[in-house]
């Protein structure tokens, strides 16, 4: 890991350009000239009007979507790693052990239960189950999600119940770098708070953290910095946030 004053996430002149190939190609520029720098120990927000395309930025920087142009770089001891040209085989490694990312919504396979989704990254690279077990129900038990949930399957619980799943496995990898797409939105005011917990505890462990926040209380208390992307933000991505309009995916 780099020094604390060093970034570990840079970005210059970052743009993405959507190719609509089923409406004879046409290309839409969604941003342009995005620069931004991110620190160990961090955590970064991102500002803009709803629907200007902050979650976007996110999926470029977890690899499900393609750098157009510009440069993205991770910082490690032994150099950059650049991540614009990198090939799908990397990205998955990168997901893996350096980049964690909690999305809006949980996308799981049906019939694995709550606290093996939970444990999954962490027995992904090689941990001893029961040690990941234990790791991942006191994950659940903090995010105050009821044990008898535990075994069952999350695609059948609520909104809240998912998105503390969700958080739960976005945290347990204790990744370099975590990106964090609305944590808080289907939670109540207790679990707010545990979550704000955890993203101060993973920034007094050196953790880089990029994240939407509408809520402004939530965002008042865990940004150290505030990104606006209304500069560089070209349209709505409304109607282009599904990959069938050319994108390709990793």
């Amino acid at each position: 890991m780099t020094l604390l004053t060093q970034p570990f996430l840079s970005a210059v002149a970052l743009g993405k350009t959507f190719v609509l190939h089923g409406q004879g190609g046409l290309r839409i520029e969604v941003m342009r000239d995005l620069s931004l720098s991110l620190r160990p120990g961090e955590c970064l927000v991102l500002t803009g009007r709803s629907g200007i395309g902050k979650s976007t930025l996110l999926k470029m920087l977890h690899g499900n979507y393609r750098i157009t142009d510009g440069g993205l770089q991770l910082h490690f001891d032994d150099g950059p790693l650049d991540l614009a040209g990198l090939p799908s085989h990397a990205w998955h490694v990168l997901r893996r052990d350096v980049i964690g990312y909690v999305s809006q919504f949980l996308r799981v396979v049906p019939r694995v239960s709550a606290e093996e989704v939970v444990m999954e990254p962490l027995l992904a690279r090689g941990a001893d189950a029961v040690e990941a077990r234990g790791r991942a129900q006191a994950l659940l038990a903090r995010l105050n999600l009821p044990e008898r949930l535990w075994s069952l399957p999350p695609g059948t619980f609520s909104g809240g119940e998912q998105q503390r799943v969700n958080i739960a496995r976005g945290f347990i990898g204790e990744h370099p770098l975590l990106l964090l797409d609305e944590p808080t939105a289907s939670l109540d005011a207790a679990n707010r708070e545990v979550v704000v917990q955890l993203i101060l505890e993973a920034k007094a462990h050196g953790t880089a953290l990029l994240g939407i926040f509408h809520d402004e209380g939530v965002r008042d208390r865990v940004a150290d910095r505030l990104l606006s992307l209304d500069r560089h933000m070209k349209a709505s991505m409304t109607a282009a946030t599904d990959p069938n309009p050319g994108e390709s995916f990793r």
